[in-house]
C-alpha cells in the first residue's frame, strides 16, 4: 500500500477528484497554500494499491489543466509507503 500525496492547483482540483472517485479510489482533500505565485492549492491524499499508482498518475495528468506560468506544474506528487491502513467506524 502507497499514499500518493498529490498537490493540484484548486481549479483543477475537483476534475482531478472526480476522475479518481470515477475509477474507484478514494480520495481526502485538503485545502493548501503556497509553492509558485502562492496561488490556491489543494492537497489530495490517495491510498492506492503499489499495482495502480501508474493508474493515479496518468488520470491526474489527464484531469490537470496545462500550467497557466512558465516554471508552473500540473501537480507535485508525492508517493510514500504506507504499512497500515485502518479505517474507524
Amino acid at each position: 500500500m502507497k499514499l500518493v500525496i498529490a498537490i493540484v492547483k484548486d481549479s483543477d482540483a475537483m476534475d482531478v477528484s472526480d476522475a479518481l472517485v470515477e475509477n474507484n479510489f478514494r480520495v481526502t482533500r485538503v485545502a493548501s497554500t503556497g509553492g509558485f505565485l502562492r496561488r490556491g492549492r489543494v492537497t489530495l491524499l490517495i491510498g492506492v494499491n503499489e499495482d495502480d499508482i501508474d493508474q493515479v498518475f496518468a488520470l491526474i495528468e489527464k484531469a490537470c489543466r496545462a500550467p497557466e506560468h512558465p516554471g508552473e506544474h500540473k501537480a507535485t506528487i508525492f508517493v510514500i509507503p504506507a504499512e497500515d491502513f485502518v479505517q474507524l467506524g
